[in-house]
């Protein structure tokens, strides 16, 4: 694929620059060490500002609080990225975490006008951006790679596993008439539906099941040659 071929030597005439090299390093570090201090009070289980509910950032983070391990989870995720950032070996995997968790936060602080904050976590998005695109290499066959075989098909796919899950919505609408579910007014009614969603989602499985590789990866330079 030309695009791929673009992409490798675009990734490798940028990553052979040692003053890229070093400020590769440098994003990494500072942003790991941006993320340490903010993930020990939610480990911690602390408030994180000392804003009243009046203003919109601290009702947010009054509210966060308020949702026991929930906050604490947001703690251990920051601090864990961080982490994997500082370890060269698995500084993909924490830019991958690392990613989301800051364009979340990114998002948020401009939602609730978190003054000056909003700025920061913009950079640190963009920080975000640039990392994930320096681990191009080890995150393309994410992307680029397929593998050499495809799942074993069997006649009338299409046809057959839509039907098994349609006779799944027929069970579905018996049990929940035997057994009174939410008390609804037409258990026949439902069923229909349950039919129609189990065969539509059966399609789905179908479909996926059909274009599914597996197997070992394929060889992108043999696969080019072919």
């Amino acid at each position: 694929m030309r695009i791929e071929y673009t992409l490798d030597e675009l990734h490798a005439a940028v990553t052979q620059r040692w003053w890229m090299q070093l400020f590769a390093a440098f994003t990494r570090c500072l942003i790991a060490v941006g993320f340490i201090p903010p993930s020990i009070p939610k480990i911690l289980h602390k408030p994180f500002t000392v804003l009243p509910d009046s203003n919109p950032v601290g009702h947010y983070f009054n509210a966060l609080l308020g949702t026991g391990f929930y906050y604490e989870f947001i703690g251990w995720s920051q601090l864990i990225a961080a982490i994997l950032l500082l370890i060269p070996r698995t500084s993909h995997f924490g830019a991958l975490l690392f990613f989301p968790i800051i364009v979340n936060i990114a998002i948020l602080t401009n939602a609730v006008g978190f003054a000056g904050t909003w700025l920061i976590t913009i950079f640190m998005s963009l920080a975000g951006v640039f990392l994930v695109a320096w681990e191009y290499d080890r995150l393309k066959p994410i992307v680029f790679y397929t593998r050499k075989d495809r799942t074993r098909r069997f006649r009338m796919q299409l046809a057959l596993v839509p039907l098994v899950f349609s006779l799944g919505g027929i069970l579905c609408g018996i049990f929940a008439w035997s057994i009174r579910l939410g008390n609804l007014p037409n258990y026949f009614r439902t069923t229909l539906v349950l039919i129609v969603l189990g065969a539509a989602f059966g399609l789905a499985v179908a479909v996926h099941y059909w274009l599914m590789p597996v197997g070992a990866l394929a060889d992108p330079a043999k696969t080019a040659r072919e």
